[in-house]
């Protein structure tokens, strides 16, 4: 069921949103060659507990017998990996890679959450190229996350975009809804038909977010039960933000 937030709901996401964007903007201060996904774990810790909040994805259980509680408060996805890495201490990041982030932070009972790729140091112009058309497929899907108009409205301009720059979408992954649960209804596809979906209204909190490849979309899970890998070995990015849904243009709540 889809949730409408109230003006004080969607003044309590506002915090959650906002510590975030804070721990995302710690992680592009510190990320570099050399350092591991167990540290920028850490720091993403640290600001989440001296902003009293809490790392909503750690513990995370998904609910399929067999796999084990998510162990961190990031995910942490090095160039193939598509989301869901886990932080490790054996991980080292080194120059040219590019490093997907993804958290989601709880508090006063609601949850924020975004995605970014880093691009550690220098790398080819056709890595770089990707996180950008990730990043713009994004907005590109906001101009459409407007009042009257429909969830498919958003997916089909997100693949439409990542389409005419010659990458390929993931389509065992989407979007989501947002509240005081991780995952709420709707569901975000990043591809489809336009006109199709529920309709959009004002109160309304999604977490939109591309996840491209720069191959196939075809994908496979580890061993670990979490980390999701591109099938041919290809560069994979992911941006994602918590929007609200208004009487005009869709707010951003995960940017500072």
């Amino acid at each position: 069921m889809v949730t409408i937030k109230s003006k004080s709901e969607i003044e309590l996401m506002r915090e959650a949103c906002r510590i975030t964007a804070l721990v995302h903007k710690e992680i592009e201060k510190n990320i570099k060659p050399g350092i591991s996904t167990y540290d920028l774990n850490q720091i993403a810790e640290k600001v989440i507990k001296e902003n009293g909040a809490i790392a909503a994805q750690k513990g995370y259980n998904c609910g399929i017998r067999g796999i084990p509680d998510y162990p961190a408060a990031i995910c942490a996805s090095i160039n193939d990996e598509v989301i869901h890495g886990i932080p490790s201490k054996k991980t080292i990041i080194k120059e040219g890679d590019i490093v997907s982030v993804d958290l989601v932070v709880y508090k006063n009972g609601f949850n924020g959450d975004a995605a970014r790729t880093y691009v550690v140091g220098n790398a080819p112009k056709e890595i770089e190229k990707l996180v950008s058309v990730t990043k713009q497929a994004f907005f590109e899907g906001i101009k459409y996350a407007v009042k009257g108009n429909r969830v498919g409205d958003i997916s089909h301009a997100i693949g439409e975009f990542v389409n005419k720059n010659g990458y390929s979408v993931v389509r065992e992954f989407q979007g989501h809804g947002i509240g005081r649960k991780m995952h709420e209804d709707p569901g975000i596809p990043n591809y489809g038909k336009s006109g199709r979906g529920i309709r959009l209204e004002p109160g309304m909190t999604l977490a939109v977010e591309p996840m491209v490849i720069m191959g196939k979309p075809d994908i496979l899970q580890l061993d670990d039960g979490w980390t999701i890998v591109t099938e041919d070995g290809s560069y994979s990015a992911h941006y994602e933000n918590t929007i609200l849904i208004t009487e005009k243009e869709p707010e951003v709540l995960t940017l500072l």
